[in-house]
């Protein structure tokens, strides 16, 4: 029989993966966070047009870094490898404590929300959906792949669904979406704010790197689905948010998580609207799946690496069960502590931070590792350096919004790094000590 610890991942399950990864949380709940700030639905619908620009440039981005190193673990690997094992496993830290913990914790509570036949309780009923997404990659490769595969292909076939219902049935007479957006909607601090939202709802387009050494062709399976996952993701995401703003006037849709069951009731009744409502809690069962598939390889490659995480490596299978087993510790924890739209702006910040180094680290592979690229098994971006200065630009504007409009989840990530910093040097003396 053939072990499961040989199975490879084929480019068609890394697509999966990266569409499921960001067709997630965010697109359908930030729309009423962005109108509670931006009375502007056409300025709106930039914002996610934006959002799709940013993540394809960190996407070229991250499959030339990843066709260089052709290793999992993502940007605990790139960071130590580009600048330093400290800024690398920085970097790690917030992958392990954040970086997918609360995004999955973000898709459970938007789970509840959009569930519409049962009263349940939204904190416990999350943890439980959570638990047995965990308890089902700790089986095999295999069998991540197979329920990925599955669950991604219904979810793209909803949405379109939905999609193309919005676009064909006539919109609300009173709506302004189409009307040309303000230019001080454009240029105002609550659109900087606003694409802190849609960054973390498309947050996932780098999802195929942490899995590199688990893919059959790194080269072809990461550019298919870094770059080919991202363009079919922005697409979906504009005209999801455009049907969303074409149906329902903007006063019912400001400060509303399940604004996917609210247009669909308004488009074909309460009835369908809950039935939608259904669809769309059981189609986000899919990111989670994703988030939980990947997050627990970059401990696992943390732990190769530094003592102090010794005990969280691969297991039978080549399956980190104890990686996976923390990440859930955490997401529960975040479920039980934090309020929606704080968690979001709190690891929205950190991942927009981390991201952004590793994009900077192309330039450093240009002029100091050249010749690295007579391999040509390397993907090298296109148009170099225009996209990565773009993403570069935007993401410090984010991170200068997020300090001076939101300071409290800005002053909690600046935390939740100096704790890990303090994890660094405990695990640095406990390996001298050791030693």
């Amino acid at each position: 029989m053939k072990n499961n610890a040989l199975h490879k991942v084929s480019t068609l399950t890394a697509v999966a993966l990266v569409i499921a990864n960001m067709i997630g949380t965010g697109v359908f709940t930030s729309l009423g966070f962005q109108l509670k700030d931006i009375n502007d639905p056409m300025a709106v619908l930039i914002l996610w047009v934006i959002g799709g620009l940013l993540a394809l440039s960190g996407a070229f981005s991250y499959a030339e870094i990843g066709t260089v190193f052709k290793k999992s673990g993502g940007e605990y690997l790139y960071l130590s490898k580009m600048y330093s094992p400290f800024i690398g496993y920085l970097a790690g830290w917030v992958s392990l404590t954040v970086g997918f913990a609360a995004p999955v914790a973000l898709s459970a509570i938007a789970v509840m929300a959009y569930f519409p036949y049962a009263e349940l309780n939204p904190v416990w009923s999350s943890i439980a959906l959570v638990a047995l997404i965990t308890a089902l990659h700790t089986f095999d490769l295999r069998t991540s792949a197979r329920f990925q595969n599955g669950s991604t292909l219904l979810k793209v076939l909803f949405i379109v669904v939905l999609i193309a219902i919005g676009l064909w049935m006539p919109g609300f007479d009173g709506n302004t979406y189409l009307e040309p957006p303000k230019a001080s909607s454009l240029i105002s601090s609550s659109f900087a704010i606003a694409l802190i939202y849609v960054s973390y709802a498309y947050s996932g387009w780098n999802a195929a790197v942490y899995i590199t050494e688990e893919l059959k062709n790194p080269k072809k399976s990461l550019t298919y689905a870094l770059i080919g996952g991202t363009l079919f993701v922005t697409v979906i995401y504009t005209l999801l948010q455009f049907v969303f703003l074409k149906h329902v006037p903007v006063p019912e849709l400001v400060g509303q998580v399940d604004v996917g069951t609210i247009a669909a009731t308004k488009i074909m009744g309460r009835d369908m609207g809950d039935l939608f409502g259904l669809g769309i809690s059981l189609l986000l069962i899919s990111g989670i799946s994703a988030m939980t598939w990947v997050g627990p390889r970059v401990t696992a490659a943390m732990a190769q690496d530094i003592l102090f995480w010794r005990f969280l490596q691969n297991g039978t299978n080549e399956i980190p069960k104890k990686a996976l087993w923390l990440q859930f510790v955490i997401t529960a924890l975040l479920l039980l502590s934090g309020t929606f739209e704080q968690i979001l702006i709190y690891c929205g910040f950190l991942l927009t931070l981390s991201s952004m180094l590793t994009v900077c680290g192309v330039f450093y592979l240009r002029f100091k590792k050249k010749y690295l690229y007579a391999d040509n098994e390397i993907f090298k971006s296109p148009l170099f350096p225009v996209f990565q200065v773009i993403y570069i630009i935007f993401a410090l504007g984010i991170l200068v919004f997020t300090f001076t409009e939101r300071p409290m989840e800005a002053t909690l990530g600046t935390g939740n790094l100096a704790l890990g910093a303090l994890t660094w040097y405990i695990g640095k003396r406990i390996k001298l000590n050791s030693g």
